[in-house]
């Protein structure tokens, strides 16, 4: 199987003429008004500092062009992520996660600026904010409600069922090394419920930053980014009854070949899973499988540079024409700051 690159690699998001020029891990939706959202952690200095916030562009034109980014969830910690999730006829989620300021003085001791930063942050701050955070909005994104919690963080997000349950993968924000956990969300209490988890008996692989999707059986399939100090990779796992229980992961590329995942199921049936390479040569890649899931056809590759490895978190949406976007973060230099990007591309 082959892929072509439509145009050009674009930019979505960056702030070239500020100190906070770093955009990281985003997500892209289509909502169901039309418009193309892409949501990031943006306005950082570097991939750790306590700057970030969720923020979020629009585009009205099918992704010629996007609004300016800003801010959705701008906690006075790191607010890092930023995931879509529509539901209903009107519902937007946006999620993201922050880590305790005593993380970011550890990763930032020779720092005075971001130090200083550091110093406001209050232990009230830390109780009221600190964990997996999501806000919902009830009208397309142009308004959202309050900060609300949640015991399950993931990149991109949960995803509305057929049903419209809202079905959230993640790990437990407060035990992230024990599984993936499965939660409902009811976007209107904004209350979650266990449902099941995902374990994998591998001693030594952790097991994050899950993305999961339901086929039109009703079957879910969930991809997983499982690493060690030498491995990072991806695992499938699958649901037959709605996610209370699992199979057993099974590793889909080999040691090296890439993650964190996002599937998207396209409207001729076609499965693909995005992910990133962190090694040479750095890139954008897809996975697709014409059988929902039981094969797949790896390591496609949308975008590729030797310049960092601080790189990936690729999502992808399905365009009227039936051509893909796939919206990523890279650096063109270790000197330069992250900044978010975008790829069309189709499969041929």
């Amino acid at each position: 199987m082959k892929i072509e690159l439509i145009g050009k690699t674009q930019t979505v998001m960056h702030n070239p003429d500020s100190h906070h020029g770093y955009f990281g891990w985003p997500t892209v939706a289509r909502l169901q008004d039309g418009k193309i959202a892409v949501g990031a952690s943006g306005f950082r200095i570097e991939h750790v500092c306590p700057f970030g916030k969720a923020v979020i562009s629009y585009s009205y034109d099918n992704g010629e062009t996007y609004t300016l980014p800003a801010p959705v969830i701008d906690t006075p910690l790191d607010d890092r992520d930023a995931g879509i999730c529509t539901f209903g006829e009107k519902g937007v989620i946006v999620t993201s996660f922050n880590n305790p300021a005593s993380f970011q003085r550890e990763n930032n001791q020779d720092n005075a600026y971001v130090q200083k930063y550091i110093d406001t942050i209050t232990k009230e701050d830390e109780e009221k904010y600190l964990g997996s955070v999501f806000r919902v909005s009830h009208d397309c994104g142009i308004t959202f409600g309050k900060i609300h919690h949640s015991p399950v963080t993931s990149p991109h997000g949960p995803r509305e069922l057929r049903d419209g349950t809202i079905l959230w993968a993640g790990n437990r924000f407060d035990d992230v090394e024990n599984g993936i956990e499965i939660v409902t969300l009811d976007p209107e209490s904004c209350e979650t419920q266990f449902v099941g988890k995902i374990t994998l008996d591998e001693e030594g692989i952790f097991l994050n930053e899950p993305n999961l999707i339901e086929m039109p059986d009703g079957k879910l399939i969930c991809h997983i980014r499982g690493e060690n100090d030498t491995v990072f990779t991806t695992y499938q796992s699958v649901s037959y009854d709605r996610g209370k229980t699992w199979t057993k992961p099974e590793r889909l590329l080999d040691e090296t070949g890439g993650a964190p995942p996002h599937l998207i199921h396209l409207k001729s049936g076609v499965l693909i899973s995005t992910y990133g390479r962190r090694k040479l040569p750095y890139g954008i890649m897809a996975m697709v499988s014409l059988d929902e899931g039981e094969t797949w056809e790896t390591d496609l590759r949308i975008y590729e540079t030797l310049s960092s490895d601080d790189i990936g978190y690729p999502t992808t949406i399905e365009l009227d024409d039936g051509t893909l976007l796939t919206v990523f973060y890279a650096r063109d230099s270790e000197e330069e700051p992250c900044t978010i990007r975008q790829q069309r591309w189709k499969i041929l």
